[in-house]
């Protein structure tokens, strides 16, 4: 309950818009020695989720909206800097996300996340052309492709992008990871566009990165969704 109220607290010092009392939040909780990745995971990761959600359902306004999102963005930018660097991987990974400002934070907090755990990071964020992600991808010898909490007008895109890559053998051993946004709403979504794994928040996709390493989909399952769409076709 504790926890809850706390979130309700810092939600509504964002929607708000009221920068002092939510740094006032902020700093309460640092000062009960909580650990920097514990606040992103527990404070501002469900309280981004829910900011999203009512957003989505028309029971916040654009205006508490955009106090939100601006104002969650610079206390994890805050947050960022407090992070322990862990033991390097060498491991490079690239995260990308949806084009919306709430989807690049998310994104933000991921890449944080990672960063911490050993990963070396690149946050590319949303609005960039295939083509260039692609040549990206090669130049910097990209162990893991993150897509981040995109929306769902993003997922063509990446399923034709996850697709290309395969087809051009960019970087043969590629992981591909999924999570958050639409991911999250959509059961299957992350095995029908072909990605290798799959996490709900960014905790949960710094876990299940380091347990699965080598995990990638076959072929077969890579085109489940084609099939699915080809039989249904064939049926009619």
């Amino acid at each position: 309950m504790k926890r809850e109220i706390l979130i309700e607290r810092f939600f509504t010092s964002l929607i708000s818009g009221d920068r002092s009392a939510a740094r006032a939040v902020l700093d309460d909780v640092i000062a009960a020695d909580c650990p920097p990745k514990k606040i992103l995971s527990h404070l501002f990761w469900p309280t981004l989720e829910k900011i999203q959600k009512l957003h989505r359902s028309d029971q916040l306004s654009d205006l508490a909206h955009h106090y939100a999102i601006r104002l969650l963005r610079m206390l994890t930018d805050q947050i960022q800097l407090r992070l322990e660097a862990g033991q390097r991987r060498g491991t490079t990974v690239l995260v990308i996300c949806g084009p919306d400002e709430p989807e690049e934070l998310a994104a933000q907090m991921a890449a944080d996340l990672l960063e911490a755990d050993g990963y070396h990071v690149f946050l590319g964020g949303g609005g960039i052309a295939k083509d260039e992600l692609v040549a990206e991808i090669g130049r910097i010898q990209t162990d893991i492709l993150v897509v981040f909490g995109s929306v769902p007008s993003t997922i063509p895109f990446t399923r034709l992008l996850i697709d290309r890559l395969h087809a051009i053998g960019v970087c043969p051993k590629l992981q591909v990871a999924v999570g958050g946004g639409v991911f999250n709403r959509a059961d299957g979504l992350a095995e029908e566009i072909g990605a290798d794994i799959w996490a709900k928040d960014p905790v949960d996709l710094v876990h299940i990165m380091a347990e699965n390493p080598h995990r990638r989909m076959s072929q077969d399952q890579r085109t489940v969704g084609r099939k699915r769409r080809g039989r249904r076709t064939a049926a009619a």
